[in-house]
């Protein structure tokens, strides 16, 4: 699949490959063991010049777009899914703000971004609307030169550690359409802001999915992005393509992680009693060929939806919309099976295999949830609206 990758891309994936391996590798299990948000794999990324990897190259950023997105995501993801998550939200949030950024907030946030001074993220998700994070109920209300917003955001990716998030609200004058909603830019030092508990999930340890609580928090009128109630077009047209492509990246990390330690336990695993090895049993032997045959078949539909997106292909929106759910499939099926074959070693508390099962379970859950994306697949593919 690498012919779809360019030079530029290629060399951009070498340098992660090499401080995943030198930095973030090594710390995952303590990222995991002690629910870490992980300081050091986002240093390492900015000290290498890559978290402007989707802002646009005349703001000093790489200019790339989803399949590198994908790519740099299933990278860190293979060594550390929640340096991959907190990194790939960080990518969608910078995506989103360079979609309609004015010159001001180029210069604020952008070039910032670019320099790797500044980390920012997403805040949709709420509890009233769950996966249907394009229906926010916080609400935006105009003070004169301000926006005063009032809510609470729920799992907010690297909540508490960004300066800036992008917050979406809809204005409380009742005469909002469904689907109208705004985005602002809310940075970190901003009053009104309360953080609720840390984040003490069942997997993904080291994300800092908080929730937020917005309390008259006032922003400047200047951090809009677009204008008032328009931003039902970023659902599918930026916030999704970018958000699902760095999600089914992460999970597809998961994925060949799963299929590299069962590959290496069925090598190296040998019985007492005969000699004989595990690779040398015909049932593991079709398992293994199973697992690999899926990695390969999920990894080609995440780089031909990719590619279809970042080409502008008007039929990409079903390959997109799919990425993610496949990905998830795979990164659940492929670490159960790797728990299965790696054995009793494999249901060590906390074991590197029983870390990527709860990993790739949060792929089900995860906002659009697996259900919701087949359904907007189908919807898709069959010539209705999705919403």
């Amino acid at each position: 699949m690498d012919h779809f990758l360019s030079p530029k891309l290629v060399s951009l994936r070498s340098t992660v490959e090499e401080l995943t391996a030198r930095v973030i590798m090594p710390n995952a299990d303590r990222v995991d063991r002690e629910y870490i948000w992980p300081a050091h794999s986002m240093q390492a990324l900015a000290k290498a010049g890559l978290m402007g990897l989707q802002v646009p190259e005349h703001l000093g950023g790489h200019g790339q777009g989803l399949l590198a997105l994908s790519v740099i995501a299933e990278t860190i993801g293979n060594a550390c899914p929640s340096s991959a998550l907190c990194f790939g939200m960080h990518c969608v949030g910078s995506a989103v703000i360079a979609a309609k950024a004015t010159v001001d907030q180029q210069e604020k946030y952008l070039r910032a971004i670019a320099r790797g001074e500044h980390i920012t993220t997403l805040a949709l998700s709420e509890s009233g609307s769950g996966s249907h994070f394009y229906l926010p109920e916080t609400t935006v209300t105009l003070d004169g030169d301000h926006y005063r917003i009032n809510g609470t955001k729920h799992f907010i990716t690297n909540g508490g550690f960004a300066d800036s998030y992008v917050v979406s609200a809809v204005a409380d004058d009742g005469m909002a359409q469904t689907g109208d909603f705004s985005c602002v830019v809310v940075d970190k030092d901003t009053r009104g802001m309360e953080w609720l508990q840390p984040w003490r999930g069942f997997g993904m340890h080291g994300n800092s999915s908080r929730g937020l609580r917005l309390q008259d928090a006032a922003v400047p009128r200047t951090q809009l992005l677009g204008e008032e109630g328009d931003q039902v077009w970023y659902v599918f047209e930026v916030v999704a393509p970018f958000f699902l492509m760095a999600m089914a990246g992460t999970y597809l990390g998961i994925a060949q992680a799963a299929l590299d330690a069962a590959g290496e336990h069925l090598r190296s695993r040998k019985f007492s009693h005969s000699g004989e090895a595990l690779r040398d049993v015909e049932t593991l032997q079709t398992r293994y060929a199973e697992m690999w045959t899926s990695v390969e078949k999920t990894r080609s539909l995440v780089r031909e939806a990719a590619r279809r997106g970042d080409m502008g292909d008007p039929e990409a929106l079903p390959f997109i919309l799919a990425c993610k759910a496949d990905a998830g499939d795979t990164a659940v099926k492929l670490a159960n099976d790797a728990m299965t074959i790696c054995g009793g070693m494999a249901y060590g508390e906390n074991s590197r295999v029983s870390q990527m099962l709860r990993d790739a379970r949060a792929s089900h859950v995860m906002s659009p949830t697996t259900d919701l994306l087949k359904v907007w697949t189908g919807r898709s593919l069959l010539g209705l609206p999705l919403l």
